[in-house]
């Protein structure tokens, strides 16, 4: 009697290795595009946060000019810093402003869904892409 070798062949091996390349393959951009919605987000709700400082900032002084130069550097500014700018879109006025966040690095070439996205005084939250929704971006 002879003893028969048991085990894995290379052909074998490497069908499981070229399984693994292809599942890889569909499965790597899927992942970059949540990553990029989930930045997104994030961009979005630090837009809120900032927009509660101009209001905070609008019921002590009863204006938001001079907001723009005390802008907090919150977490959420410190973490998206290397993914999104946000600043005013203009120096605010008495009564108005407008704060964006700007795509910038990857995220600019990622993000092309919505854009820049924005929030003014009134709440009302906007997108630069046209046709896009930006209940759907924030």
């Amino acid at each position: 009697m002879r003893n028969k070798a048991t085990g894995f062949t290379l052909i074998e091996l490497m069908i499981v290795v070229a399984v693994i390349a292809v599942l890889a393959a569909l499965a790597y951009p899927s992942y970059q595009a949540h990553i990029a919605k989930t930045r997104r987000v994030a961009a979005g709700a630090c837009l809120t946060e900032l927009s509660h400082f101009a209001e905070r900032y609008y019921t002590t002084k009863m204006t938001y000019e001079g907001a723009q130069n005390e802008l907090p550097a919150t977490t959420c500014r410190t973490e998206l810093a290397n993914h999104y700018d946000f600043s005013f879109a203009a120096d605010p006025t008495a009564s108005t402003y407008r704060l964006i966040a700007q795509p910038k690095g990857v995220q600019a070439s990622k993000e092309t869904k919505c854009g820049t996205l924005g929030v003014n005084q009134s709440g009302t939250k906007d997108v630069s892409v046209s046709g896009a929704v930006a209940s759907d971006c924030f």
